[in-house]
């Protein structure tokens, strides 16, 4: 049986051998975490990476070292939803433009209605038309249902419950934000021409309320709501 300085030795040269493979290793490992963020259709969060490469894998400092590497490359490691995703460069989505088919055009009224959704989730239908000023058809609705951007999150303690909605990850992926927290603020609408500058010097664009948990003034939706169609 080795001495106990024999052990000490031992761990010590134990521990310089894995220093000197760490290198190796971090490369090995940097090249899988860059295959599973390639090959992914979906952005993959820390844990979907963590369960895929090797036990006691840095993937904070793995993702933060391949977010510097692709900064200045024609494609980006972005995290949208909380989530990491390799992207095209924002500068260069030109190139692209003439390959994107447009699946479906959201009218005027959808627009407006996912943007009130997206700033003052969680609303009601009725809060929607109260903030247009204009009724808001059952079609509009279902289309942002259907599109996947919007859910419905849970009912409103208010006389008749009505379903409140909110949006979804699929939402942040396709506009590339991590949280709804991030969408623009007054100055950037101004300055991206989606707002008059002319606005009264009060008006102000709410702040979006980030996370899914349900508020005080909402109850989880009853058995069956989302597989019912949108007729709150």
């Amino acid at each position: 049986m080795p001495s106990s300085n024999a052990a000490v030795v031992i761990a010590i040269d134990n521990d310089a051998n894995a220093r000197a493979e760490a290198p190796d290793d971090r490369r090995q490992t940097a090249r899988m975490m860059e295959a599973l963020l390639f090959a992914s259709a979906e952005p993959l969060s820390a844990a979907d990476l963590a369960a895929r490469l090797p036990e006691g894998t840095d993937i904070a400092g793995h993702l933060r070292d391949l977010q510097e590497f692709y900064s200045s490359r024609g494609v980006n490691l972005v995290q949208v939803a909380g989530k990491w995703s390799l992207r095209t460069a924002g500068d260069l989505s030109f190139l692209l433009s003439r390959d994107a088919v447009e699946q479906r055009k959201l009218s005027r009224a959808a627009l407006e209605t996912l943007a009130i959704i997206a700033y003052h989730q969680p609303v009601t239908r009725a809060e929607i038309e109260e903030i247009r000023g204009v009724l808001t058809s059952k079609g509009t609705l279902d289309m942002l249902l259907e599109t996947g951007w919007i859910r419905m999150r849970g009912r409103r303690r208010t006389p008749g419950r009505p379903v409140t909605y909110g949006t979804t990850e699929a939402f942040l992926s396709h506009f590339g934000l991590d949280t709804v927290v991030d969408l623009p603020g007054v100055d950037e609408l101004k300055g991206a021409g989606l707002l008059d500058s002319r606005v009264p010097a009060n008006f102000q664009v709410p702040e979006p309320r980030a996370g899914d948990e349900l508020t005080p003034d909402e109850d989880p939706l009853d058995p069956g709501d989302e597989a019912l169609p949108e007729a709150r």
